[in-house]
């Protein structure tokens, strides 16, 4: 990576930014962008706010309370189309991470599962879970006699769900309740009855099966290999008027990936997201997927998944307008609606601002695709796209 000299870049229009995060895992480039003073070194003055709802990070976004945001992907393309009830043009020159969610159910359910299926349950295995969990729906006997819920409902977390749900032939909108909840009371939730599963980022698959109150029926990374998970979103208006801010600030958060792409260095990242001002959450409860040792129950040997929490490897952080576009057929559902190519096309190249990753990756020496758009989801192993630029794999769950 070039050693950049921020005095040579545009002078930022603006220095102090206020920056909003979730109490995820996934927060960590932010987090990490602040301890190692790389922010600094790029001439901001940067707050970071913790915030307990998807919903409050989109609204203070919008509002103007938030200079820019951690994400979720699908986010800027509904927001942009005014899914959410508010339309305001947001975009992004940089994924953040991908993979990082799971779906846990509740034990009970689990165990019957477990009695129902006619072999041994294997949580690698998304496609047997799923057929497993539409055996023990169906023994229910009831439309919509188990609820689940997620994170926002334009959420990877949603498609997830519904993928692993399609799998296994259960209707997600009509043989289940799908229900909205933020991450910090879902493992209360599933504890209580109120919910039989969630999807969710970690930590809070971690948590339950801590616990003893959830089990890992799938990881988010077998349902959909290397899935966009959070993007850096902000106002296309700020953007307008800050250009030289927020190319600092991508190139800021892009080295922070890069150092958190080696894992000897998780374990201090462990360290900084504990602490009470990030996360406020014990490291043994942020250990399993940032070092990706995954446990499917409660005294389980881990599962090793090193790509469970991928910032970047795999070229991760390019904004691929192919990727977008596949989110957004994917969200056509939840939206009530189909659209015409030319409106696809449209928004994701609105909001998916592959130029803007591409400037900031050739300041940082960085490889970047040529193309915007890529085959989706028929790479079972990690690929080349072109000559420098190894993509991993990118399957998707069928049934």
């Amino acid at each position: 990576m070039n050693k950049i000299n921020p005095k040579a870049l545009p002078v930022a229009e603006k220095q102090h930014l206020n920056l909003g995060y979730m109490r995820l895992s996934d927060s960590a480039p932010l987090i990490v962008a602040q301890e190692l003073g790389i922010y600094a070194k790029y001439g901001l003055d940067v707050t970071l706010h913790r915030e307990v709802s998807w919903a409050n990070i989109r609204d203070k976004l919008i509002a103007g309370s938030f200079d820019a945001v951690q994400m979720l992907a699908p986010m800027p393309l509904v927001i942009t189309l005014g899914a959410t009830g508010i339309r305001a043009p947001i975009v992004t020159g940089l994924v953040l991470s991908l993979n990082g969610n799971g779906i846990t159910l509740a034990p009970p359910l689990w165990e019957r599962m477990t009695e129902l299926s006619e072999q041994p349950l294997d949580t690698r295995d998304p496609l047997a879970t799923a057929n497993a969990f539409a055996t023990a729906l169906r023994e229910k006997g009831t439309k919509q006699a188990m609820t689940l819920a997620t994170v926002h409902l334009f959420s990877t977390h949603t498609l997830l769900l519904r993928m692993w749900l399609k799998a296994g032939g259960i209707d997600p909108d009509s043989d289940v309740r799908i229900i909205v909840l933020p991450p910090e009371q879902m493992v209360d939730s599933l504890a209580q009855g109120v919910i039989d599963g969630f999807c969710v980022g970690e930590p809070w698959n971690s948590i339950a099966v801590a616990y003893g109150v959830g089990i890992l029926a799938s990881t988010g990374f077998d349902v959909w290999n290397n899935a966009p998970e959070k993007i850096l979103g902000v106002h296309e208006a700020w953007h307008t008027r800050n250009p030289a801010t927020h190319l600092r600030l991508r190139l800021a958060l892009m080295e922070a990936c890069q150092w958190l792409a080696d894992m000897d260095n998780r374990e201090p990242t462990i360290e900084m997201l504990s602490r009470k001002e990030y996360l406020d959450l014990p490291a043994n409860h942020l250990r399993p997927s940032l070092t990706g040792h995954i446990s499917q129950g409660r005294g389980a040997t881990p599962r090793l998944q090193p790509n469970f929490h991928v910032f970047s490897r795999y070229n991760a952080g390019f904004p691929w307008r192919s990727q977008a576009e596949f989110i957004l057929h994917q969200c056509e559902p939840l939206l009530g609606k189909v659209f015409d190519a030319n409106r696809i096309a449209s928004i994701t190249q609105q909001c998916f601002r592959t130029d803007l990753y591409r400037e900031a990756a050739r300041l940082l020496d960085l490889p970047a695709p040529e193309k915007d758009y890529k085959t989706e989801g028929s790479h079972a192993e990690p690929f080349h796209f072109s000559e420098n630029i190894e993509l991993g794999s990118d399957l998707i769950l069928k049934s």
